[in-house]
């Protein structure tokens, strides 16, 4: 009887040990074969939106040209920041810019300027 249970220990330590070594390469590959096999569906392009602008800077007074080639409409909104501690900044007032359409936004310092940026949000007012 000693020499069945130590034939049946033995057997069922080797079982473990292989399922042990074989299990992870065999989830390796399942996972791999699954990826390839039943991919998930790709997610979608979000739809290209949002205006293209140019700012220009002569001395101190500022314009930017927004054009929006996308079928939705986009907000802008023109920032300056003036480069003298006692002029003040200004932001224009958001201007909605339909499909196709081009709109002008200007904007001045007192004195010089220091930096102009445009923001663009969508046609609910939130800018990003």
């Amino acid at each position: 009887m000693r020499g069945t249970r130590h034939r049946t220990r033995s057997l069922l330590a080797a079982s473990v040990v292989v399922a042990g070594l074989l299990v992870p390469g065999a989830l390796y590959a399942a996972g791999h074969v699954g990826a390839a096999g039943a991919a998930a569906p790709p997610a979608p392009d979000p739809e290209p939106s949002g205006s293209e602008c140019r700012t220009s800077v002569r001395g101190s007074r500022v314009v930017a040209y927004c054009h929006n080639p996308y079928p939705s409409a986009d907000r802008v909104q023109l920032h300056t920041e003036c480069a003298r501690w006692w002029d003040i900044d200004a932001d224009s007032r958001p201007v909605d810019v339909g499909p196709g359409r081009t709109v002008r936004l200007d904007d001045r310092c007192w004195k010089e300027v220091g930096a102009v940026w445009v923001t663009h949000g969508n046609e609910t007012g939130a800018a990003s």
